[in-house]
């Protein structure tokens, strides 16, 4: 009787138990098998390239604990540094962040979900930009939309039934450029999300301090500018990562050079964003060198999570009832360089990915006050950059 998911030792050991002693192992010292229905699937992005990392990695995450499963490599592909899960649960989607010299453009792949979460290539496409970095299927499940960050552009490409990718439908090219000399020379498009109504498409390009909005035809899969057609922040602030709240009503974008969170009223109907507020995302007195990454609004709404690459923590905001965050706190991330988090479709649980300490440390949300609280799982894993639940079907 062998699980993949046990450790080789504890297989040989629970061989030699009778059957009742060999569930009572199970059950108590095996944290790392979890009955279905009480533990949900984590796929994990990575890099590659001069990394130990093969791919896209899985392990599931006990809901009562908050421990993880030793991971298992869920697909064996190059650069897939961040995914996106169609709502049905079946298809997933990754960004292959290459291109450059000689390759003219990065990529996108389609997988099929198997019963046991891995994941099968169904066709892959350019993603007509070099270093692909972002992406985000549409509420309905028809189209793919990737934000090239090297390119400084966005595309998007038909789902089909099947959950193949079809020829690119729709495709903006950014250009400008904004103060920094070192990082805004050109357009840097770095993350693109649709609103809750699925009428918007929202870019927040890092080399123009913009964010940039586009009228989304999910039938036709076409992007046209808004109007106006983007919200700008403060020059050199470096727009990152962009949230919505999920009563539509305020949205956030996290700036990476800035080390701030600019909070919107989001104007739902036309899709018109005005700033309220920014704040910074270090506590007062850090004098060191840091740069934002991710951001993510808790689904209650009450909460906002940003992540801090040096100072190497998720620094923790209320949400007040006009859009405004509060600061309550930083939480040091239990490792180096926190691209990217992911927070459970219940709440309960944040997982912060250390990409340059190989690891993934759950940390338990308070529902009260928002704070977090390390559960006592650490997963070794090489070059984590993103975090994606997948619910049960």
């Amino acid at each position: 009787m062998k699980d993949p998911l046990l450790p080789k030792k504890l297989q040989h050991n629970c061989l030699c138990l009778a059957p009742a002693a060999f569930l009572l192992l199970l059950a108590t010292a095996a944290p790392s098998v979890f009955a279905e229905g009480h533990s949900i699937g984590v796929y994990l992005g990575s890099y590659t390239s001069n990394t130990n990392s093969k791919g896209i990695y899985l392990t599931r995450l006990d809901l009562a604990s908050g421990m993880l499963s030793p991971a298992t490599l869920a697909a064996e592909i190059e650069q897939p540094s961040f995914l996106a899960l169609h709502p049905n649960r079946r298809f997933l989607y990754a960004v292959n962040e290459s291109g450059g010299g000689s390759r003219e453009t990065g990529e996108v792949t389609a997988f099929a979900i198997g019963d046991d979460g891995k994941l099968s290539v169904l066709n892959r496409q350019p993603s007509r930009g070099t270093g692909p970095c972002h992406l985000v299927v549409d509420r309905a499940g028809k189209n793919l939309l990737v934000a090239n960050y090297g390119g400084g552009s966005v595309a998007a490409f038909p789902i089909a039934s099947d959950g193949r990718l079809g020829d690119r439908s729709g495709f903006v090219q950014h250009s400008g450029s904004s103060v920094n000399p070192q990082r805004q020379k050109a357009p840097h498009a770095h993350s693109i999300n649709m609103d809750p109504a699925n009428q918007f498409a929202v870019a927040a390009d890092l080399g123009l301090d913009k964010v940039l909005v586009y009228r989304f035809d999910k039938a036709k899969g076409t992007l046209t500018p808004n109007e106006p057609p983007a919200a700008s922040v403060k020059p050199g602030s470096g727009p990152r990562h962009f949230a919505f709240h999920p009563q539509d009503r305020s949205a956030y974008v996290i700036n990476e050079l800035a080390n701030t969170v600019t909070a919107f009223r989001y104007e739902a109907s036309k899709g018109v964003l005005s700033e309220i507020q920014t704040i910074s995302t270090l506590p007062s007195g850090f004098a060191g060198t840091s740069h934002t990454a991710e951001v993510q609004v808790h689904p209650s709404g009450k909460f906002l999570y940003g992540s801090n690459r040096g100072h190497d923590s998720i620094a923790v905001f209320a949400i007040e009832a006009s859009g405004r965050l509060r600061y309550v706190e930083n939480v040091a991330t239990g490792g180096s360089t926190p691209r990217n988090f992911g927070i459970s479709p219940d709440g309960r649980y944040l997982l912060a990915a250390n990409q340059q300490s190989n690891n993934v440390v759950v940390f338990r949300i308070d529902a009260n006050s928002g704070r977090l609280t390390p559960t006592g799982s650490t997963l070794e894993v090489p070059t984590p950059v993103c975090v994606k639940f997948l619910p049960s079907k």
